[in-house]
């Protein structure tokens, strides 16, 4: 295991820096960026299994309609990979869904039916 692997792995580090964010204290802009985008990655993975959950659709189904594998769903709904704009687009089509896209990445992962125009 690599030296520090610990502390990510139990995300120590993540509640460090909520912690000194909760005290008023600074954090390292770095970590903070970090912290954010796993957070996003968590969301976006919960969004997406909600969304398959919904359609009926087994991991296997929803990388066939997405263009992935299996194991790449499994990674993203585990909140491991954030998608490229392209990969959202196919796993919006996938998941029958629009993506709506915030200028601010702390606004809360949201998914909305596809519905007619």
């Amino acid at each position: 295991m690599r030296e520090g692997a610990e502390d990510v792995a139990g995300h120590s580090k993540w509640k460090t820096v909520k912690a000194k964010r909760l005290a008023g204290g600074e954090v390292n802009p770095e970590y903070a960026a970090m912290v954010e985008e796993a957070r996003l990655g968590q969301e976006l993975g919960a969004a997406v299994y909600r969304r398959r959950v919904e359609l009926g659709l087994s991991q296997t189904e929803l990388a066939e309609r997405a263009g992935m594998t299996q194991p790449q769903v499994s990674r993203l709904e585990g909140g491991a990979h954030l998608p490229t704009i392209p990969l959202m687009v196919r796993l919006a089509a996938a998941l029958e869904i629009d993506v709506v896209m915030h200028g601010d990445i702390s606004a809360p992962v949201e998914f909305r039916a596809i519905t007619a125009a």
